[in-house]
């Protein structure tokens, strides 16, 4: 149980480096390009579907909010972490 709770803990983590890395125009030849496709590849497949589901709300992109509060609330009620 506690290696699913340390994991969640971690992805949490990636989506906000994610929500972070968003904010600030990356150099597709810098370093920091390599960690932003990462962190984009791993969070992708969860945002996407959520973002699908919700509806526009002009350039603000809600879907990594969404997944952070019932990935909390997944952790807490049913795994207890």
């Amino acid at each position: 149980m506690n290696l699913v709770c340390t994991a969640g803990n971690l992805y949490v983590f990636v989506i906000i480096a994610r929500s972070v890395l968003s904010w600030f125009p990356v150099n597709p030849s810098s370093p920091v390009a390599q960690i932003a496709r990462v962190v984009f590849n791993i969070t992708e497949p969860v945002l996407a579907p959520v973002r699908r589901a919700m509806p526009r709300m002009g350039q603000f992109d809600l879907s990594p909010l969404i997944v952070l509060v019932g990935l909390q609330i997944f952790m807490g009620l049913v795994l207890g972490c």
